[in-house]
This record gives C-alpha cells, structure tokens and sequence, in this order.
C-alpha cells in the first residue's frame, strides 16, 4: 500500500515537472521581435512661421479720480461693465467746505470790485477840484494808488476764485470719453485723494495687440505686414496688419514693440489677456509630416525609427518646424514609411519588431 502511494506521488510530480517544462519559453526575449505600432509619413508642405506672445490692450484706459481735492466719497453711480457716455457722471465727492470757500472769496471780489468803482469815481472827481485848485494833487494820486491797489487785489482774488472753482469741478468725476468700466474701486463713504483712482475706465471701440519681437526680426515686424492673431482667452483667430514699430529696440531687452489695431465694435474680445500673434515668412517647401511623438527632437535634428519589412532602422532627419501636433522634416523620410509611433523608446537600430498599423 505504501508503495502505491509513493509510485502516485512520484508520477504526480512528474506529471507537473513535464508541465512547468512545458510552458517555459527557451527562446531568448532579445531575439523576439519587439510589438509596435506604426503610422504612415505623409507628404506635405511647410512654410517657417515667427510667433510672438503679445498682449489685448483697450484703445484708451483712464483711472479717474480727484486731482486736486482729498473729501469723502458721496456717490458712485456705476459698476464694472456699465457702459458710460462721454461726460457721464460716474462719482461726486463731498465738496460742502470747497464750495463754501469758492462761494466766500467770490463775495469779496464782488464786494472789493465794488470799493475799487467807488475809488475810481471819487479819484476822478479829485483830479477835477484839483485841476480847479480845490483839491491837492497828492490827495488825487492817492486815490489813484488805492484804485490801483484795489484793482489788482481783484485780480488776485480772481484767480483764488478760478482756482477754487477747478477744486469744486473736481469733486464731479466725469467720463472723459465713451467707453466702459472696468473697476469700481471705492464705495461711498471712502476717503479719496488726490491721485488715488476711484473708477477704471476703458475703450474697447478698436483693441490693441501688443507685442515684442527680437531685433533680428526687425525687417519681419514692419507696418502692413499681415498677421494672424489667436486671442487665448476665447479661442477667436482674427486676421489683421502690423499697424506701427517702433523706431528703436529697447536698451534692456533688444527687443523691438510692435503693435496691431483690431476693430471691435461689438466689444467681443478681453482686454488684459494674452495673444499668439503668427506671422508667415518664407516660402512653402516640401516636407515629409509625421506625428510629433513619433520623434525625439534635439535641437533641428529629429530621431525616429522606420520600420523595413520586419526590422526597424533608426534615421536622423533635419527638423523644418512643427505645427499643430505635427512634425515636419526635409524630405526624410519617404512619405509612405510605416514610422514607429509607440514602443520607440525600447528600440535599438535593426531591432526585430511586430509592426501594427494603426488607422487614421
């Protein structure tokens, strides 16, 4: 019985010797080909393009605020996005003690205008008895000098008046042109200044692109040069021309600011956000296009693995450009080379592989 046992449990383990034996692979792992999958090259054309990271500026912006009087703020009539005419009132600040000034030095000019045409005609009727002996002549030039005197006070408080009557405009902030606000930056109640800004206000009407570009590209940023301009912020694309360049590249940056007007009377595109500006140079040339991760781009070099029949070789291609997720090289390889997309980075030049072509 024993021995029954013992010849079952020997065939048994046989039996899963014979099995492991079985299933394990005797075939080294480098020398089975490698799985990848594969796109086609296509052929196509490639014209260089410059882009610059430019800026949407409004065609006007103004921070409005009081310029020569500090009051508290009495009123603020509108809030951001409120779309404003020109000489619209916006904010009044409480101006009670620089009207009540304005309203005093305008009594004594008034009052002392007065005491200078009764001066006049008293010191002419002294040039008259003194002409007759009735009179001195110093007692009529006197009277002269009061009047003088007098007139030239007047002027004095005049201008005090002017003066005084600017302090009191400035407590009406206005709209100085048509446009919208962008920031209500006090509420009533707040103590304003001279120079601290209460409302923002912009001009959409036409935007501004603006942009720098390196001085080499000098010749490239010229006026009536077109443009294509993607605003990031809603995805619009917008055609346009360079409008101006500046004459001189900045002392820091050597860069040279260029700027695009683009028409906006719907008032569509934001402000203080950020644009592409593309400009095309050149002339289009003929290029083999692969996908942008069937490579490794090193500077204007390009690696990337083609596979013939069943071996993949590796090719050093000269890089023209990319765009939109495309690669674009000189002419290499052939349009129509299946180009390995995925499994590349454990390929070695004459791997064996297992190509799968993915479909388009």
């Amino acid at each position: 019985m024993v021995l029954v046992i013992a010849a079952l449990i020997l065939a048994l383990m046989l039996g899963l010797y014979f099995r492991s034996a079985s299933l394990t692979n005797h075939v080294a792992l480098a020398s089975q080909p490698k799985p990848v999958s594969t796109v086609r090259a296509k052929a196509g054309d490639f014209r260089p393009t410059r882009q610059y990271v430019g800026t949407l500026d409004p065609w006007a912006l103004a921070k409005i605020g009081p310029q020569y009087v500090s009051a508290y703020v009495g009123t603020v009539l509108v809030r951001p996005g409120a779309v404003v005419k020109r000489g619209q009132v916006l904010a009044t600040l409480d101006c009670r003690n620089s009207s009540a000034e304005s309203r005093e030095i305008a009594a004594r000019a008034k009052a002392l205008e007065e005491r200078r045409a009764a001066a006049l005609d008293e010191s002419a009727r002294v040039k008259q008895l003194s002409a007759g002996g009735f009179a001195s002549a110093n007692e009529a030039e006197q009277l002269a000098a009061k009047s003088s005197a007098e007139a030239a006070e007047v002027e004095s408080l005049q201008a005090s008046l002017v003066s005084k009557s600017l302090a009191v405009d400035d407590c009406i902030l206005r709209a100085p042109f048509a446009g919208e606000v962008s920031e209500r930056l006090v509420d009533p109640g707040a103590y304003a200044r001279p120079g601290k800004p209460v409302i923002t206000l912009l001009d959409r009407s036409t935007v501004r692109v603006t942009a720098d570009a390196p001085e080499s590209d000098f010749a490239i940023v010229a006026p009536g040069t077109p443009v294509e301009v993607a605003v990031e912020a809603t995805g619009v694309k917008l055609r346009a021309q360079i409008s101006r360049r500046a004459p001189a590249a900045d002392e820091i940056t050597r860069t040279i600011h260029f700027e695009i007007d683009v028409p906006d009377a719907d008032r569509a595109l934001p402000v203080g956000t950020t644009a592409v500006i593309s400009i095309e140079v050149g002339k289009n040339q003929p290029a083999t296009v692969v996908p942008l991760e069937s490579a490794t781009v090193r500077g204007d070099k390009a690696i990337l693995f083609a596979v013939h029949g069943e071996v993949a070789k590796r090719i050093v291609a000269q890089v023209l450009g990319e765009a939109g997720g495309s690669l674009f090289l000189d002419k290499k390889p052939a349009p129509g080379t299946e180009v390995v997309l995925e499994g590349r980075a454990l390929l070695d030049d004459g791997d064996q592989v297992r190509a799968k072509e993915l479909a388009e």
